[in-house]
């Protein structure tokens, strides 16, 4: 399968994307891939030896970037990721269903995807974030309630 790669929205978030990049790596992260912008293309970039007070992990970069670091303790990990203002969506990889269970019981996000992308979703999911990643859910169902004003109508006796 092949993968298109476009555009950012302007060029003024491929220079963001760029900027969050360069201070992470100039505060000691590493590039293992990409990294490179041409006006408003930004290649896909893949992060290591990131922190969490960095820009590229503390606030959502909305751009080709990706970070990987290392645990030793899944539980850790997922303390780590909740210690974000942001809970978008979050793509686990495991084969084992305690991880799995740890995973959606304990991730701040608005959704888990276990070994997929954390950009799945289908018209009838409630694709959305908790924290501050968004109000609401997307989707046909929940796009239509978010629409309407509920009322009641409740006669005695």
């Amino acid at each position: 399968m092949d993968t298109d790669v476009s555009v950012m929205i302007d060029e003024d978030n491929a220079i963001r994307v760029e900027s969050w990049v360069k201070e992470a790596v100039e505060d000691g992260a590493e590039i293992l891939a990409g990294g490179n912008r041409k006006g408003a293309y930004f290649e896909p970039t893949v992060l290591t030896n990131t922190r969490f007070e960095m820009k590229v992990c503390s606030l959502e970069i909305f751009g080709p970037v990706v970070i990987l670091e290392k645990y030793k303790d899944f539980k850790e990990a997922v303390k780590e990721i909740n210690k974000g203002s942001f809970g978008l969506q979050a793509g686990v990889f495991t084969n084992r269903i305690d991880e799995m269970d740890h995973a959606f019981n304990n991730l701040e996000v608005g959704g888990v995807i276990i070994n997929d992308t954390p950009t799945f979703r289908v018209d009838h999911m409630p694709y959305g974030g908790v924290k501050e990643s968004g109000l609401g859910r997307e989707g046909v169902k929940y796009a239509m309630q978010d629409m309407l004003e509920p009322r009641i109508l409740v006669k005695g006796k």
